[in-house]
C-alpha cells in the first residue's frame, strides 16, 4: 500500500465521488458497508476533515454513531455492480460484503475496516455530527430530496490516515 498525504488525492478523490465510493463502519462485531455520492474534503477546526452524510433510518448511521469512526474507500476500477448492490440494500437484510464478493483488510488506524482492493481509502474518527434542519435548509432542496422530512445527519471525520492500494 503507498501512503499519500490527504490532500494528494482530494481532487480525484471528489472526482469519483458521484460514481460512488464504499462507507463503512463497524460496531460490536457488526460491519456494514454502504455506497455514496456526496461528502467534502477540507480543512475544519485546523485539521483534514472528510465530511459524510447518513440518513438515521440506514444501518450504517447506527454503527457509524455508536462507533464514532469511519472509512471511505473510493474504487478505482470497475465496481459499478457492487456499488448498485449495496447502495441499494440494507445491512439489517445480511451481509451487503458477502452477497457481492467484496472483502475488507484491516484499517491502518482505526477498528473499522476498508474495502479491499484497488482504491483509495480515508480512515475518519468523527469529531462533530449534525443534523440538516429543514428550517435552515433552502426549500426547493428540501423538497426535492427530503419529501419525507428525512434529512440526512452529516459526520465530519479528522482524517487519520489515507492510502491507496
Amino acid at each position: 500500500m503507498l501512503e499519500v498525504i490527504w490532500d494528494e488525492r482530494t481532487r480525484a478523490a471528489l472526482e469519483q465521488l458521484p460514481a460512488g465510493a464504499f462507507l463503512t463502519a463497524a460496531h460490536d462485531g457488526v460491519v456494514n458497508t454502504m455506497t455514496i455520492g456526496w461528502g467534502s474534503i477540507g480543512i475544519f477546526w485546523g485539521k483534514p476533515i472528510l465530511t459524510v452524510v447518513v440518513r438515521p433510518q440506514r444501518f450504517t448511521h447506527g454503527l457509524l454513531a455508536a462507533s464514532g469512526e469511519f472509512t471511505v474507500s473510493i474504487p478505482h476500477g470497475d465496481l459499478v455492480e457492487e456499488l448498485a448492490y449495496c447502495g441499494s440494500r440494507s445491512g439489517r437484510e445480511g451481509d451487503k460484503l458477502a452477497a457481492c464478493g467484496l472483502t475488507t483488510q484491516p484499517g491502518r488506524v482505526l477498528a473499522t475496516p476498508v474495502i479491499a482492493g484497488g482504491g483509495l481509502h480515508f480512515e475518519c474518527r468523527v469529531v462533530h455530527s449534525q443534523v440538516f434542519e429543514a428550517a435552515r435548509l433552502d426549500p426547493a432542496i428540501a423538497a426535492a430530496c427530503y419529501p419525507g422530512g428525512d434529512f440526512h445527519t452529516q459526520f465530519f471525520g479528522e482524517i487519520l490516515a489515507s492510502y491507496s492500494d
